[in-house]
């Protein structure tokens, strides 16, 4: 019966099904922060990814050591949920083979996904991703291992529609502060504030282009680090604004203590959630057809909407209904 249909059977066709990605990217390069945050996923649910980063976790002259560390971390059962990935240095470094080459030769079936940072074109992200995908084919590996691509560069600025039309990428992130650091000077320190970062013009137009490219692509946009990891009030604040002002459904954590302040700022309100039930409900019981909600017309347009608000729910570690939970995420 049309009205016992999932939401995302009766509201999407099979081109727009995907599988959110979850809204928090947690960065580590150091071991011990990356089995803390290992403990820390499995005690909160895969309701954040890890990034294992190999570029500036690495230290100079023990990039073999340390793509070695975090083979084994991946292939570790503490990567209970599959949601760990990695940082590999940029594709002009002469370690980036030998980071992909290592990292998906001992554990490419356990990777979520690969980081490729600082491209300068849309030419270096196809080039990266055909060694990326030569390499997994030389190791037998069958699955297709996403790409995130962090925006960092003017080059990479300039041709971002384009790259996020890549099909092997997944996720586009901001890189903040190497952004500022090209500009030589002319963005004050001050662009690189929690606050500072939303009110620069450059930084807030780099920010736009890059979440509308994604969106236009149905990719997923991950929002740049706050630095102030210990003021919880202006991280909040600037989540807040990533998620509502700019589009951005994911968001880099770099301190273990920034995860659930990022997760409740995503995480929508208890009236936006108790609304989207209720017409969600209303809707499915009329198998999805046109509806009055107080005062207020709804058709299959806004019911994408608040099934999507639902779904923001259920990622950030939202206290959902059981029947709710039951009736559309008991597969998750």
């Amino acid at each position: 019966m049309t009205a016992s249909l999932h939401p995302k059977l009766a509201l999407f066709d099979d081109s727009e099904q995907s599988s959110p990605l979850p809204v928090v990217d947690h960065y580590c390069g150091v071991e011990a922060r990356m089995d803390k945050s290992l403990e820390l996923q499995a005690q909160l649910g895969p309701v954040f990814d890890i990034t294992l980063d190999l570029e500036d976790g690495a230290p100079v002259g023990g990039e073999q050591e340390h793509r070695e560390m975090v083979a084994e971390k991946l292939l570790s059962p503490a990567n209970r949920f599959g949601r760990v990935g990695a940082r590999v240095h940029p594709l002009s470094h002469p370690a980036f083979e030998a980071d992909v080459d290592a990292l998906i030769g001992k554990a490419g079936e356990a990777m979520a996904f690969l980081m490729l940072p600082k491209p300068d074109s849309l030419a270096e992200v196809q080039a990266a991703c055909a060694q990326i995908d030569a390499c997994l084919l030389r190791h037998g590996i069958k699955k297709a291992l996403p790409i995130h691509v962090l925006i960092e560069t003017h080059g990479a600025l300039r041709e971002v529609q384009a790259i996020a039309a890549h099909p092997r990428i997944e996720s586009l992130s901001f890189g903040l502060m190497d952004f500022v650091s090209a500009h030589r000077g002319a963005i004050p320190r001050y662009a690189l504030s929690a606050e500072g970062q939303f009110s620069h013009p450059l930084i807030a137009r780099a920010k736009l282009e890059i979440s509308a490219a994604a969106h236009g692509q149905a990719k997923t946009p991950s929002h740049c680090v706050v630095t102030e990891f210990k003021n919880t009030s202006a991280l909040h604040a600037a989540a807040t604004r990533a998620a509502r002002e700019f589009a951005y459904t994911r968001m880099w954590s770099i301190h273990p203590g920034q995860i659930q302040v990022i997760l409740d700022a995503f995480a929508p309100s208890v009236a936006e959630l108790d609304e989207a039930i209720e017409i969600i409900q209303a809707a499915q019981a009329e198998q999805w057809a046109p509806i009055q909600y107080r005062d207020t017309l709804h058709d299959r347009a806004s019911y994408r909407f608040f099934w999507q608000l639902l779904e923001r729910a259920h990622r950030t570690g939202h206290h959902l209904p059981i029947e709710i939970r039951q009736a559309y995420f008991a597969a998750d």
